[in-house]
């Protein structure tokens, strides 16, 4: 799903968004509901940063990844952690690439996105290439998403990725 999200761009730097884990649903400016395997999976736009709300029989989970007034939790570049009966593991990465290169890669992954039954996007007013979008699945019986923040006016690209379910069981000799 593809939307224009009625707002001024407003997480303008790519420095600026910050990670928290268990926070409250935020305002958001556009919401994927989904069911996926057994679990609630909530998407949600908020400007160009998101929150991802995640029910299941095991427990749940609140991912944000936003500019986050008086946070003091920069974007770590990975976390894993226990959750009640589940793993929880982040990864994050900036890339910065040319203006040409960001327009083709930007074009590349709101067509993923718009596309895709479990995608939600939404652009910004002024640039084509000012966009949040995000993309879940379940693999394996873990709830997996990834999510891209667009920053244009650096030429970078915020992607991160999140795995949550149950443990996986080491292989036996």
């Amino acid at each position: 799903m593809l939307t224009t999200l009625q707002t001024a761009y407003s997480d303008t730097r790519a420095a600026d968004l910050a990670w928290a884990l268990g926070r409250e649903p935020l305002p958001a400016l556009a919401v994927l509901d989904l069911r996926l395997a057994g679990a609630k999976l909530q998407m949600r736009l908020l400007g160009a940063s998101h929150q991802v709300l995640l029910e299941e029989e095991r427990g749940t989970c609140s991912e944000t990844v936003a500019c986050i007034p008086g946070s003091s939790t920069p974007l770590p570049l990975g976390v894993a952690k226990r959750l009640g009966d589940q793993e929880y593991e982040f990864a994050a990465r900036v890339e910065t690439l040319s203006e040409g290169s960001f327009a083709g890669r930007a074009q590349e992954l709101l067509a993923l996105v718009t596309d895709h039954p479990h995608g939600l996007a939404g652009t910004f007013p002024g640039s084509p290439y000012a966009f949040t979008a995000m993309l879940a699945q379940v693999t394996e019986g873990q709830v997996r998403w990834r999510t891209w923040h667009a920053y244009p006016q650096e030429g970078q690209l915020v992607v991160t990725r999140t795995r949550v379910g149950a443990r996986m069981a080491a292989p036996v000799p």
